[in-house]
C-alpha cells in the first residue's frame, strides 16, 4: 500500500516540511533533485503568490526557489516537528 502525503501546494506560509516524493516526469524531477529539490529535503514555505500563482521556498541549505502550484502539486511532503515527521 503507498502511503498518501499532503503535497507542498498545501502547505501553510511558515511550515517547515520535508520532501517525501516527488511524482513528475524524469526530467522534471532530474532538474529539481539537480536545484536541491529531493525527497528528504526539508523545505519551509516563505510566500504563496495570489491568483494561483508560486510558492517561495527555502531549502534547509539555504537555497530559495519559486516553485509553480501544478509542480508544488506533484511534490508530496511530510510535516517536521523538531527534527522528526509526524
Amino acid at each position: 500500500m503507498r502511503a498518501t502525503h499532503a503535497t507542498l501546494a498545501s502547505t501553510g506560509i511558515g511550515k517547515r516540511v520535508r520532501i517525501a516524493s516527488v511524482t513528475l516526469d524524469v526530467d522534471a524531477a532530474a532538474w529539481l533533485g539537480a536545484v536541491g529539490l529531493h525527497d528528504g529535503e526539508e523545505l519551509v514555505v516563505l510566500r504563496r503568490a495570489a491568483f494561483g500563482g508560486p510558492l517561495h521556498v527555502r531549502t534547509a541549505s539555504g537555497g530559495e526557489f519559486a516553485v509553480g502550484r501544478e509542480v508544488a502539486m506533484a511534490i508530496g511532503v511530510d510535516d517536521v516537528q523538531n527534527g522528526s515527521t509526524s
